[in-house]
């Protein structure tokens, strides 16, 4: 039998190395950008053209590379950072793996100007597809110039599954934004090709500031600062009230660099237990810094998951750093006893109550005559005209709010929930059975067993087919708005706003640029109805920057912007989990539930409800 394994040349590894450092035009930009700062750079400009697919230009004037040091940097493998495995435990750079530049040159069209300090010519390298084409001598500033074009050039399958030049452009700037954070002494800068962002060396703070200065104010923002013999935290937490339903900043920072880190990001929410709605979260920029021996960074090779030796410990110190600074600045929002009650019944009533007049007439007297003439009726039967009216008026309008798409009757819902889970018995049965569990379940009897429903997804999942159905029948009709209300959009979401402003027209939506990064909502969809149409357009907006959502096409897996702005617009109207319903929502929603053809998931395949037939139950309860 002949000999099967070969060794891969290296320009085939390099390939598969790419894979998973470099993923789209972002990833090139944070390699090379996070190697300038390595570098010593005070002054980093990138310039990106077609969103990074055509041109991604790093500049800075760091050290600079030697002609032999430019040909080997692009060798796998090869790095400047460490010398031994011991120093994988005292790094004090962003990169050290020596994958990024030979994992780009592999995939693109690379050209590299470079002169040191003390040299009095430069360097300039061309590679392409890893075979070095050129090099040769150059004139050149001190620094570096690292031009990669043509990016997936050689890669046809991953370049055709990049998305728009808008999403990669608004990934581009998201990246731009973490780096401009955590490299605060640097200035930076970036020209994408419609506008320049340039960002002087700041303090943290003013950093936050200039990054996010449409929709982050610095009064919003409490610092921490905490330094013991394990850790050094330091940075900014948003206060309660502006906590937010979407898109929060929150960002870790450990030794310079960004992290994920979920166990650290739930000891900064639990220090907003009670002080937060249950659907909001704080935005936080927390600095850590600890011993470099103590972490492990050499997790992923994007470097982004880092394991801690003392998150165990770290964690009180994290939460008491929180809390201390909360209970410093007097971060607890106060009662306002000058506004509106608030309705108590969330889910069957979008208005506010009306408060009852308190004036008084100040010729009233009750001892005389003619007072009680005028002010008491003596007929009390005419008190009571039209009160049952109004109240079944009321009950009704109650049901329909609660419940504005439903087709089915209650009976009919029951007998599919039979057909599901076996025979429930009447309709009223169903809703005398029905209780809520920690105010975000609701759980009720049926002769197959236990039903719990998440009345969240099982609301989501109503408002979406009801949506949807307006939508299948072409008739959008578009409500022009009285008084337009202003929005703010960052730089990603501009760019996200390009790609899918067609469709918002089309779905209805009117939006008319005032000035700087303020846009007017002139007109919302009639069915909208009571959804704030501010937060649908920024929902949307920021799920067009997530990598699964692929806008425009109705292929197998991807939304259409019809159904993306209809679960928008579901989510921003459907209950909470943590409000309480009475019994007779909670029947509404299980009638309407299982109304619909397809009730068990909501539109992103999340489960609804789970069935606890008697055997499960005799299971969990035997001994």
């Amino acid at each position: 039998m002949s000999d099967v394994i070969r060794l891969l040349p290296d320009s085939v590894a390099n390939q598969i190395a790419a894979g998973e450092v470099i993923q789209r035009p972002a990833s090139v930009i944070k390699e090379l950008v996070e190697n300038a700062v390595d570098a010593g750079a005070t002054d980093i400009r990138i310039n990106v053209k077609d969103a990074g697919k055509t041109l991604i230009q790093i500049i800075d004037n760091g050290c600079g590379m030697s002609e032999t040091d430019a040909r080997m940097a692009f060798e796998r493998h090869a790095t400047s950072k460490i010398r031994r495995a011991d120093d994988l435990f005292t790094l004090q750079t962003m990169g050290f793996r020596g994958e990024a530049l030979p994992s780009i040159c592999a995939i693109s069209e690379v050209e590299v100007r470079t002169r040191t300090t003390d040299a009095p010519i430069g360097t300039r390298l061309v590679i392409v597809g890893s075979k070095v084409e050129t090099q040769e001598p150059c004139v050149c500033d001190k620094g570096t110039c690292i031009s990669v074009r043509k990016l997936f050039f050689n890669v046809p399958a991953r370049r055709k599954f990049l998305k728009s030049d808008n999403v990669e452009l608004s990934n581009i700037m998201r990246e731009f934004e973490r780096l401009a954070l955590v490299n605060n002494q640097i200035r930076l800068s970036i020209d994408n090709g419609t506008r320049l962002i340039d960002l002087r060396a700041a303090l943290f703070r003013l950093r936050i500031e200039d990054i996010w200065k449409n929709n982050l104010k610095s009064e919003q923002l409490l610092p921490v600062e905490v330094d013991t013999s394990l850790v050094r935290i330091e940075g900014f937490v948003s206060r309660p009230e502006f906590a937010r339903r979407r898109n929060p900043l929150q960002f870790l920072i450990v030794n310079g660099r960004n992290m994920r880190h979920p166990y650290f990001h739930k000891a900064v929410l639990s220090c907003y237990d009670s002080l937060i709605a249950t659907d909001t979260q704080p935005c936080y920029f927390l600095k850590f810094t600890v011993d470099p021996s103590s972490i492990d960074v050499n997790i992923h090779p994007t470097k982004n998951e880092i394991k801690f030796e003392y998150e165990q410990q770290i964690w009180p110190i994290l939460v008491s750093a929180v809390k201390t600074s909360l209970g410093k600045y007097s971060a607890v929002p106060s009662i306002d006893f000058t506004v509106d009650a608030i309705p108590l019944n969330p889910l069957l009533s979008g208005e506010q109550p009306r408060v009852p007049d308190s004036g008084f007439h100040d010729g009233y007297n009750p001892f005389k005559a003619s007072s009680r003439q005028t002010r008491v009726n003596p007929d009390w039967e005419s008190l009571y005209e039209g009160v049952s009216a109004d109240f079944g008026n009321a009950e009704s309008e109650t049901r329909e709010n609660a419940n504005p798409f439903c087709s089915l009757s209650a009976d009919t819902a029951v007998e599919r929930v039979d057909g599901m889970f076996g025979e429930v018995g009447s309709a009223g049965e169903v809703g005398q059975m029905c209780i809520q569990f920690a105010n975000k379940y609701i759980v009720t009897s049926t002769r197959g067993g236990l039903l719990v429903i998440d009345q969240h997804r099982a609301h989501l999942r109503i408002l979406y087919d009801g949506y949807m159905r307006e939508v299948e029948k072409m008739d959008v009709v578009s409500q022009s708005v009285m008084f337009p209300e202003r929005v703010t959009l960052d730089q990603g979401q501009q760019a996200a706003l390009d790609e899918v402003s067609g469709d918002l027209h089309r779905m209805g939506f009117g939006l008319e640029y005032e000035s700087g990064s303020d846009w007017r909502i002139t007109a919302v969809p009639a069915m909208l109805r009571k959804s704030d149409p501010k937060d649908v357009i920024l929902r949307i907006l920021d799920s067009v920057q997530e990598d699964s959502v692929n806008y425009g096409k109705d292929g197998a897996g991807d939304f259409s912007i019809q159904q993306r702005v209809a679960l928008m617009m579901a989510r921003s109207a459907s209950i909470r989990r943590g409000v309480r319903l009475s019994a007779d929502e909670m029947e509404h929603i299980i009638s309407s539930l299982f109304s619909l053809p397809d009730p068990s998931l909501t539109p992103g395949g999340n489960p609804i409800f789970l069935t606890l037939d008697e055997k499960r139950i005799s299971s969990m309860l035997t001994i």
